[in-house]
């Protein structure tokens, strides 16, 4: 029976520029060097894929994903080309594919990063993509994320053995069941490489941690004891997030965003509500990034009330702090301040007694103010009075900043020096933008040009003074040089 075209894979088809002959000749070489020379893909077997919605046979999908993905230099999975196998009765997907069923996270995450490990080895960008919408994303995902999944009716007595899903199929290399000590291992190599991101940015560790997060995938094949399972997927999220970080980091928006809703889908098949939120976040704090507050305020309302009344005062706490500086990216100074309130009170109120969650380990009151100063100087370019509380706060964090937090000591004195441009302070203005210039070479942080570049911006006004004309010409040279010998455009700030 005809389900209708398959607009996502026609879309696709489309920006592919193969006819449909080519295609099917690309699809039966691929399969043949896969191992699979029985295939005979013809014309009227693609035009029926994509006109009349027909699912075509294993291996033919994941070879269409590999095709397409190699053909538009950006990872394309099965369910971005709308083959993805028929979810359970009952379980009901948007027309964005998500949230997918529940028994396919694990494949679509070993898919997801098999794909982009395969980019950087062809050392393709990765970036064509759109960004989905923040409230297509909160639409698709609002009832699933407020729901505990179903307990797998297996139990324990799924152990070991065969994998549970199509996982495996995805690699030649099958990963294998795991214990407690490899698990252990497992979650030490999080606090490695977030330890890493922290102090040198995301651009020389991303490929190491979306390889650790393809062989959790592959791990995640397997049904293991469902304390050892839940852990499992606890370290999926916590991979997947510092993936999708690591990619906003470096400037693959598209890509960083499937990561945060992977590592969303990861952190709820563990049963870890407070983490699906907090993945959600930091694509809210991605949308801020990219001048889409609207979008972030969508996210952030998902990430709030999807996080479950478990969720510790401090994360809630960083919840606020991050729907604050969309507010104020929207110019809602109001809500902003009152926001940043219940941030404060939150954060004072944190119970000593229960030690907060590994990931959220990092949000410590430096990061606090870290926040509340990005918060207000965003606000200064809507309220310029703004600029001075930017300033207190930006102090505060930098005084209590610890060791190894290089690139959000960057980030401070950068908040820090263009709040002293706003406030016309442009000696101070100068002084900390030179203390940020000094530490740049440290990291491999897009987010930090991005950032100087809108310092830049601010410097315009005092182009006239000797020693803001050396400044100015200090920070050009510290840009990368983007193709055509500019500098790249300006964006709004993240921290």
């Amino acid at each position: 029976m005809s389900k209708g075209p398959n607009t996502r894979l026609a879309d696709l088809f489309g920006m592919s520029g193969w006819s449909k002959g080519e295609l099917a000749r690309l699809v039966n070489r691929h399969a043949t060097a896969l191992g699979h020379p029985q295939l005979a893909t013809d014309t009227s077997r693609v035009r029926r894929w994509i006109d009349t919605g027909e699912v075509p046979r294993d291996p033919v999908p994941k070879v269409l994903a590999s095709l397409f993905t190699e053909r538009l230099g950006r990872v394309v999975t099965i369910e971005d080309l709308g083959l993805g196998r028929r979810a359970r009765a009952g379980w009901q997907q948007s027309a964005e594919g998500l949230p997918w069923a529940p028994e396919r996270t694990a494949a679509v995450l070993t898919e997801f990063t098999g794909m982009d490990l395969m980019l950087n080895r062809r050392g393709l960008v990765g970036a064509g993509a759109a960004l989905a919408a923040g409230s297509a994303l909160t639409g698709a995902m609002h009832e699933w994320l407020h729901t505990l999944p179903t307990p797998d009716p297996r139990g324990d007595r799924a152990v070991g053995g065969r994998p549970t899903s199509d996982t495996a199929d995805h690699d030649r290399y099958e990963a294998a069941p795991v214990g407690s000590q490899e698990i252990e291992a497992l979650e030490h190599s999080v606090e490695v490489f977030r330890a890493w991101d922290a102090a040198r940015g995301g651009g020389l560790q991303r490929k190491a941690v979306v390889g650790q997060l393809n062989e959790v995938g592959g791990i995640l094949a397997y049904r293991h004891p469902e304390h050892l399972q839940s852990r499992l997927w606890g370290v999926a999220a916590n991979l997947a997030v510092l993936a999708g970080w690591m990619s906003h980091d470096v400037g693959l928006e598209p890509t960083a965003q499937k990561y945060f809703v992977i590592a969303a889908h990861a952190a709820r098949e563990g049963g870890d509500r407070p983490r699906a939120g907090e993945a959600l976040s930091r694509a809210a704090r991605q949308m801020v990034h990219l001048g889409r507050p609207d979008d972030a305020l969508d996210l952030m309302e998902l990430a709030k009330s999807g996080s479950g009344e478990e969720t510790l005062p401090r994360t809630r706490a960083m919840l606020c702090t991050v729907e604050a500086w969309a507010q104020a990216s929207a110019g809602r100074g109001q809500e902003m301040r009152r926001t940043l309130g219940e941030a404060e009170e939150l954060f004072v109120s944190d119970r000593v007694d229960v030690p907060p969650p590994s990931w959220m380990q990092l949000f410590d009151e430096a990061d606090l103010h870290g926040m509340q100063a990005l918060a207000y100087r965003t606000l200064a370019d809507h309220e310029p009075a703004a600029a001075a509380t930017a300033q207190h706060h930006a102090q505060e964090a930098l005084r209590l900043r610890a060791s190894g937090r290089q690139r959000s000591k960057i980030f401070d004195y950068i908040t820090l020096a263009s709040a002293c441009f706003l406030a016309d302070d442009p000696e101070q203005a100068d002084r900390y933008a030179r203390l940020a210039l000094i530490s740049m070479g440290e990291t491999s942080s897009h987010r930090t040009w991005d950032r100087l570049r809108e310092m830049y911006r601010l410097t315009g006004r005092y182009s006239g003074s000797a020693a803001l004309k050396e400044l100015r010409e200090e920070i050009r040279e510290a840009l990368p040089r983007m193709p055509g010998g500019g500098t790249g455009r300006l964006r709004n700030a993240t921290v």
